[in-house]
């Protein structure tokens, strides 16, 4: 699997008109607390359920607190013919570090 910076993801964000699908692996109240803009919310509890709401081949980017539970979240879907997953280093920690420091931390 693939992996982007925060900083690499803002680029790319700000470049494209048509970016990546953002699939925050929180649980709800982590996403309410803070998410990148444009994210959409499937925790990854609920990430086997939602399979048929995703596109196979578009690109999606996995995001989670850390990068852990959205490195797990993106071999899943690999698993499951997903083939275009990108896991995002750091997760929102890094994005609030490198990118919005003004998202609120936990």
């Amino acid at each position: 699997m693939n992996t982007i910076t925060a900083a690499e993801l803002a680029e790319r964000l700000q470049s494209s008109t048509d970016g990546p699908v953002l699939l925050d692996v929180r649980e709800p109240h982590e996403f309410q607390f803070c998410h990148i803009p444009g994210s959409i919310n499937i925790p990854m509890s609920k990430l086997a359920s939602a399979l048929n709401t995703l596109d196979k081949v578009r690109e999606t980017v996995v995001i989670c607190h850390h990068g852990m539970r959205s490195a797990q979240s993106g071999q899943f879907l690999i698993g499951n013919g997903f083939s275009n997953i990108i896991n995002l280093k750091g997760g929102v920690a890094a994005w609030a570090a490198e990118v919005d420091r003004k998202m609120p931390t936990y």
